[in-house]
């Protein structure tokens, strides 16, 4: 017996991301703000997974994917706030991203929507944004 969102990938990967998530925060000393909203997002990531999941129609099924797959994104935006802090090494930042990285690209094929933002600087140090 189990719950439809248990036999997703996204979640258990997301479950996956929580675990490293949790661990690593049992070591952070200090950095309590960036503590709490890593193992905040973290959680969101789940919880708005299998919350989704259960909903009838696709429009809300969409939504809370696409809140799951903002709080991925926050968590690795936390990543790099505690790496510059000097509290994540690179190589760990850049471990935990490859999870955090399929599981948005997963996320993003639920929710129907591109998330990327390509930045590319030139000359002009002009952006370019992918819509």
């Amino acid at each position: 017996m189990g719950f439809g969102h248990e036999k997703l990938d996204v979640y258990r990967a997301a479950i996956e991301y929580v675990g490293w998530a949790y661990r690593y925060c049992e070591t952070l000393k200090g950095h309590r703000n960036a503590k709490d909203q890593l193992l905040r997002a973290s959680q969101a990531i789940p919880l708005n997974i299998a919350e989704g999941n259960g909903k009838a129609t696709d429009g809300d099924r969409r939504r809370y994917f696409e809140i799951a797959r903002g709080s991925a994104l926050e968590c690795g935006a936390v990543q790099d706030v505690l790496e510059v802090c000097g509290a994540l090494p690179a190589d760990e930042n850049t471990k935990a991203k490859v999870l955090l990285d399929r599981i948005v690209a997963m996320l993003t094929r639920l929710g129907h929507r591109g998330y990327a933002v390509h930045e590319t600087m030139n000359d002009d140090e002009m952006y370019q944004v992918d819509p």
